[in-house]
């Protein structure tokens, strides 16, 4: 099939490395290690859903420049274990430690993934932009074998911006000799990939797995990852 597109530019967390499948195993076997069943008086289940409110309160104030890497890592575990009454700074900073040890090793790949990168691979350039700090998203994509599909890979952390600013785009574009009008957003964040891409001026795929209902119009909508090769 020939399309307009040359390079193709894919989110790596929630669009290609399964971020929530792989954290809640990480968080399992620290949780089972560390004996947090008796330490917080919880199950796990009531532990992981504190955490993901947590964590997502704090990834949302550093996209917006709240707050910065190093008080991200220092504050989502401490926060969480705050919630059950559990205060332990030093034990929160081993705990944070460790998940930043261990999941990035973590290999699952949401459905698809594979399979459509070997479809492409040999079709169009291909780069990761990512919000995810530059150290956890290189191992990510070793660990996973996602290294080998890619020519390039950038990170908000070291251009200075997070998705959606259009400095973001502009860089990855300069940096992999890409034209935005020849190249194409894939994500599953509508905010982050979709409006700061089509902002810019780059077509987008929106991958969408559960379906949300939204107003917004991107160029592709597409729930399983193979449902790209319809039209790449």
């Amino acid at each position: 099939m020939t399309t307009k597109y040359n390079h193709l530019f894919f989110d790596l967390d929630h669009t290609l490395w399964d971020f929530e499948a792989n954290s809640r195993l990480t968080l399992l076997d620290l949780f089972v290690k560390h004996n947090l069943e008796q330490q917080l008086k919880t199950e796990y289940e009531d532990f992981y859903k504190s955490y993901i409110k947590v964590n997502d309160g704090k990834w949302a104030l550093y996209r917006k420049g709240g707050i910065t890497k190093e008080e991200l890592r220092l504050e989502r575990f401490r926060d969480t274990f705050s919630t059950f009454g559990y205060v332990d700074n030093e034990f929160a900073a081993v705990f944070e430690s460790e998940y930043l040890s261990i999941c990035p090793h973590k290999t699952q790949l949401l459905p698809g993934t594979e399979e459509l990168l070997e479809y492409l691979q040999n079709r169009y350039e291909l780069h990761v932009i990512t919000n995810g700090f530059l150290e956890t998203q290189k191992i990510k994509m070793k660990k996973s074998g996602l290294e080998l599909f890619f020519q390039s890979m950038i990170s908000s952390e070291e251009i200075g911006v997070n998705k959606p600013a259009p400095q973001i785009f502009e860089k990855s574009l300069k940096r992999t000799g890409a034209d935005s009008k020849t190249s194409l957003m894939i994500g599953d964040s509508l905010h982050a990939d979709i409006l700061g891409a089509q902002s810019f001026g780059m077509d987008q795929v929106f991958y969408n797995p559960l379906k949300l209902k939204h107003n917004e119009r991107p160029t592709f909508e597409v729930s399983h990852l193979l449902e790209m090769k319809n039209f790449l």
